[in-house]
Formats: structure tokens, sequence, C-alpha cells
């Protein structure tokens, strides 16, 4: 079997566009949750950096989550609704490995930054004393800067191992965007490094993370039950109560699609994980964790209030 040195164009097929006609239906669902996620996201990201007193390191680890959010479901929910709205579901390979490199590019800087957020909570709960030696701004910089390259890198070995693929047959992507684990379904060899790649990563950066701020979250909780004062504790649980709705969510659904067995049987189930994760998630990130927070939601009225009176 010839390896396939240039590939052909790719055709992006969802199940929701074999099974129906709805593409408006989808469109519109699509460019509202898309819409929703840049509104919100660009609005935390706004607040946090023309208001100083959020210059802080929670609010810039927030800061960079709702970036990466941002950048999560640019990279593809625009090229899908040109798709629907034109009618042509083709996409070149050049396009399509570099849409999977920016995508796993902000896969791994969002698992990294959620890790980095229990840390910080930890440290703000379980090291308040040290909270801001721990936490320089020169520190917080450097684990912004190793969480894109982190990214960066990632996203380099794993695209690498997509293009050892080969493709004989079907080249019709079942999925919205050019997803790594749709191409692995309907390649006819040369998935083996991707494979143990993909596995190698759930552990690294899937079950080592978790396992890691469960346990952080154990010393947290026995430190909140601690605090005397019932606002202290109704605060601290507020802000870590978030975080690990985040982390359910986002650890959850992404596993579940990457870790699930390449077959017929769950292809269905698979896209509307990715789905979910890809597009519902990054939207719903600002209202779980940013604006359940008191600070920046007095911020954001200032913000529209000033807004207004201009």
């Amino acid at each position: 079997m010839e390896r396939n040195i240039s590939l052909p164009e790719f055709h992006i097929l969802p199940f929701f566009m074999i099974t129906n006609k709805l593409y408006s239906f989808n469109f519109v669902y699509f460019f509202l949750i898309y819409l929703i996620g840049i509104l919100v996201n660009l609005s935390i990201i706004t607040v946090i950096c023309f208001n100083l007193h959020l210059h802080t390191p929670m609010y810039l680890f927030l800061c960079n989550l709702s970036i990466i959010d941002l950048f999560y479901t640019t990279i593809t929910v625009p090229k899908f609704l040109y798709i629907l709205l034109s009618g042509n579901n083709t996409i070149s390979s050049t396009e399509c490995f570099l849409q999977m490199y920016f995508f796993f590019l902000a896969d791994c800087t969002e698992i990294t930054i959620i890790f980095i957020m229990a840390y910080d909570r930890y440290v703000a709960i379980c090291h308040p004393l040290d909270y801001h030696r721990i936490l320089s701004k020169k520190n917080c910089a450097l684990l912004i800067m190793f969480t894109w390259i982190n990214g960066c890198l990632h996203s380099f070995l794993i695209t690498g191992s997509i293009l050892k693929m080969l493709f004989c047959t079907s080249l019709n992507i079942h999925q919205f965007f050019c997803d790594a684990k749709a191409l692995l379904n309907i390649s006819c060899g040369g998935a083996e490094m991707f494979t143990i790649l993909v596995y190698v990563e759930s552990l690294v950066l899937g079950l080592i993370p978790v396992m890691c701020n469960l346990m952080s979250y154990v010393k947290i909780i026995k430190i909140i039950l601690r605090i005397k004062s019932k606002e202290g504790r109704s605060k601290a649980f507020s802000t870590c109560s978030s975080h690990l709705t985040v982390m359910a969510i986002f650890y959850g659904s992404a596993v579940s699609v990457y870790m699930m067995p390449p077959s017929d049987r769950y292809d269905i189930l698979e896209q509307i994980l990715t789905i979910f994760y890809s597009t519902v998630v990054p939207m719903l990130n600002p209202f779980i964790y940013s604006l359940r927070n008191k600070e920046v939601k007095v911020s954001l009225k200032k913000c529209l209030n000033n807004t207004n009176k201009q």
C-alpha cells in the first residue's frame, strides 16, 4: 500500500447533513452559539483588562481562559457556517491540517489553564500568606508562557502523527470540522502513532491533572470547613464549585470523545459530544465561572453604565 503524498480535498459531512435538509436551522444554531460565545468572552476580557482592581492572578487566568474559548470556536465554527451557507463542504488537506493544529493548540492550552486555575485556588485558600509571593507577576507571566508554548508543542506532535495516516477510499469527514478522531475513523493505515499519543496524552493531560485537582480540592474543602465566617465559606465554595463545574464538563466531554473506540455504533454520539465540548462549553465557561463572580459582575455593570451615559 502506497502512502498518499498529496491528499485531495476532504468533505465535511456530519450526521445532520446526511439525515436531513435543515441547513437553515443548523446555521442559526451554530451562529447563535458562536455569537453568544464571542460577545460574552469579549466582555470578560474587556472588563478584566480595563479594571485595575481585577489585575490579580485569578483574573489573569480567567482572561486567558476567555481568550482560549474565543480561539476554540473561531477555529471551527466560521468555516462550518460558510459550508452551510454555500453548500460547498470541501476542505483542502492544508486547511484541514491547519484547522487540526490550532484546535489541538486550543485544546491543550485550555487543559493547562484549567489546571493552573485550580492551583491558584489551592494557593489562595491553603497558603494565603504566601499567595502574592508564589503567584507573583513574574511567575504568572511564566505560567501563561508555558501554557501556550506547551500547547504549540503538543499540537505539533499530534498533528505530525496525523500526517502519517493513509486515506485510501473515503474522504468524508463525519464531523462538523476537520477532527483528528474523524480522520482516524476513515484512515486505512498509519494511525498507530496517533493512537498511542492519544492514550498517552489522555493520561498526561487528562487523568494526572484531574487527580491532582481532586487532591488539592480535598485539602481546600478541609480548610474551608474550618472558616468560621459563613460569608467567607460561601465565597470560597462559590469560586471552587465554579471551577469544579468547568473542569468536570470540559474533561468529561473531551475524554469521552477521544477515549471512545472507533465504531459506527458510537458515530452519532461522538459527533454530538464533540459539538458540545468544542462549541457549547466555550460559551458556557464565562457564565459558569466569570459571571457568577461578584467583582466581575459589578465591573461589567459599571462598564455598561458608562457606555450608556456616553
